[in-house]
């Protein structure tokens, strides 16, 4: 699992950097350099868009997974774990620039959607598992380490606990590859490619703070897009 450890260590090394240096760092590149960030997922969430192969399956995936996030609460808890998470770094330090709670609260949970389940991070973790090539996430390795700099410049130490879930994710998708993608049809990759970018798009839009979309709700439509492409393909097309 050389991809994961590579980014997982990226995104710790840039949150420590980041939280160190965070008083120093230039003011105006800490509150700007995020809106670019933004703008980035929202250019990866156009291109993983684009691949779609059939729209339909996709928009029904992501009202209903976005529907059930809302109902099991899915940010309210990720918010509630990003407040224990900065109480518990917070006995360490504080964040160096004296984020608010709610500001705070709003970026780290768009940041699990971001450094966790990206489609990069989903199909470099897959791909390395199948065929041992591991540059996707070397090359999220060197997004994220700059990413967890600058945020962690305004949000402090709590941004480093990020890299373990996201490790975890993709260690599970690497080592599940194997058994995962037989089971898959380029269509249904096509369309999961397609719910990823969606959610990158909200992602990206609420970085740059235009519209607060409920990112980590909409997560479990990504359980979902497969089957529903599958039975669309097989029932519909």
């Amino acid at each position: 699992m050389i991809g994961p450890t590579i980014n997982g260590g990226a995104l710790v090394l840039g949150s420590l950097l980041g939280a160190a240096i965070g008083p120093k760092l230039n003011k105006n590149l800490r509150q700007q350099i995020p809106q670019v960030f933004g703008c980035a997922a929202l250019g990866i969430g156009v291109v993983m868009i684009t691949k779609v192969h059939a729209f339909a399956p996709v928009v029904l995936a992501l009202i209903l997974g976005a529907a059930f996030g809302i109902l099991v609460r899915v940010e309210d808890r990720v918010q509630r774990l990003s407040g224990y998470s900065r109480k518990l770094v917070d006995r360490i330090a504080k964040p160096a620039a004296g984020v608010g709670q709610e500001e705070f609260l709003d970026k780290f949970v768009a940041l699990v959607v971001l450094f966790c389940v990206s489609g990069m991070g989903v199909y470099g973790s897959l791909s390395e598992g199948m065929t041992g090539d591991f540059s996707l996430l070397v090359i999220k390795a060197i997004l994220d380490f700059f990413t967890a700099l600058i945020f962690a410049s305004n949000l402090g130490f709590a941004v480093c606990l990020l890299a373990i879930p996201q490790f975890a994710v993709q260690a599970l998708l690497y080592l599940g590859a194997t058994q995962i993608v037989p089971l898959t049809t380029p269509e249904m990759m096509a369309d999961f490619s397609a719910c990823g970018g969606l959610i990158m798009l909200a992602t990206g839009f609420r970085i740059c703070g235009i519209k607060p979309f409920p990112v980590a709700d909409m997560i479990p439509a990504l359980l979902l897009v497969m089957p529903v492409s599958w039975a669309w393909t097989a029932l519909v097309v």
